[in-house]
């Protein structure tokens, strides 16, 4: 059994997009109502693409003006700013005392969380969009080169680079001894995370955006081809799919036996994860490329706005006209949920 989110045996490890297959984005999420009014808001300088995480009460955004900003969740006041090299739409991970990050640059760059001072970069070919994520002291990401790397957090020091068959969105999920990813040749690829061999391959019909979630022996991810596939982690083969109405960038969360993705037809879709079978499908706006976020019972969704919906059949029950995301998550701290948008405001809400 593969149910590996990361958190056994090393706490610092954050093993795929947003820390968890929850998407939790390094705190674990609470029940949220709807929220009444804005506590604070805060003005990036630039559009916000990615997702923000939470730790230790402070918030950290990166817009695509190429700032990273740690905002303190009290005030709303940046703590301070790191400025890299080009637009950043990556999600930023994080390990240790470090906020890690891609950036239009080519670059990967490791922060320190407490005062945003540079502690390395890693140069890549093309722009990265996908996050980085870590296993056990390695970060591993893909760039738009069409290579995956290997670094050493503690130095950036590269261990091994591996090219595949196209551009790299996809954020990888790191298990013990395997690496999955989807590409932009369209095929699901599990890498030797200690070599970067490629163990097995399996195609899809496009190019894919998505970043998979790993449970219960069963890669899970979306395509541009329509399709949702599960793909048993150690064959590569084929379990099931289900189609979609459109392409799929949306990355999936799981909750219990569920698994929740978006696709750009609009709906926010739930599959039993065993059997790919229908449980149901929300539309909650004209397309979904967000991933989700579960709280208690409650699975959030940026689409033109933010909705929150029942877990187990999919009703509507609040939404909040902010924040009309691309690849945005919104995050739930107790009583209150912070918000990024598209036109660079982040919000909290209460």
């Amino acid at each position: 059994m593969m149910n590996d989110t990361g958190n056994s045996k090393a706490v610092e490890d954050w093993p795929t997009l947003l820390k968890d297959n929850a998407r939790s984005g390094g705190q674990k999420p609470c029940p949220a109502l709807s929220p009444e009014r804005a506590v604070w808001q805060f003005r990036a300088g630039g559009s916000v693409r990615s997702a923000p995480v939470l730790k230790d009460g402070k918030l950290y955004v990166s817009s695509v003006a190429g700032v990273l900003y740690a905002i303190d969740v009290v005030t709303g006041t940046a703590k301070w700013k790191f400025e890299a090299g080009g637009q950043v739409h990556s999600t930023p991970s994080l390990f240790a005392g470090q906020i890690l990050f891609g950036s239009d640059d080519g670059k990967v760059y490791a922060v320190n969380r407490d005062d945003g001072t540079k502690l390395w970069e890693v140069p890549t070919g093309a722009e990265v969009w996908a996050s980085p994520v870590v296993r056990n002291g390695v970060v591993f990401f893909g760039s738009a080169d069409t290579r995956v790397y290997a670094v050493d957090a503690a130095s950036g020091q590269k261990r091994w680079v591996r090219e595949l068959g196209g551009r790299i969105y996809s954020t990888i999920y790191v298990t013990q001894r395997q690496l999955y990813l989807g590409c932009g040749d369209g095929n699901v690829y599990c890498l030797d995370s200690s070599s970067g061999k490629i163990l097995w391959n399996a195609a899809t019909g496009n190019g894919i955006d998505s970043s998979p979630a790993v449970v219960d022996d069963l890669v899970l991810i979306g395509s541009q081809d329509f399709f949702f596939y599960a793909i048993s982690a150690d064959s590569g083969e084929v379990r099931w799919k289900y189609e979609t109405g459109l392409g799929i960038s949306s990355s999936p969360a799981i909750w219990k036996d569920l698994t929740m993705f978006g696709s750009k037809d609009g709906f926010l879709y739930a599959l039993e994860t065993q059997t790919g079978k229908l449980r149901w499908k929300t539309l909650v706006g004209e397309v979904v490329t967000a991933p989700p976020m579960i709280g208690d019972g409650v699975v959030c969704i940026q689409s033109g706005g933010t909705f929150a919906l029942d877990t187990s059949n999919g009703k509507i029950l609040w939404r909040a006209g902010l924040a009309g995301a691309i690849q945005s998550v919104p995050v739930l701290a107790g009583e209150t949920i912070y918000l990024a948008s598209l036109s660079g405001e982040i919000y909290a809400l209460r």
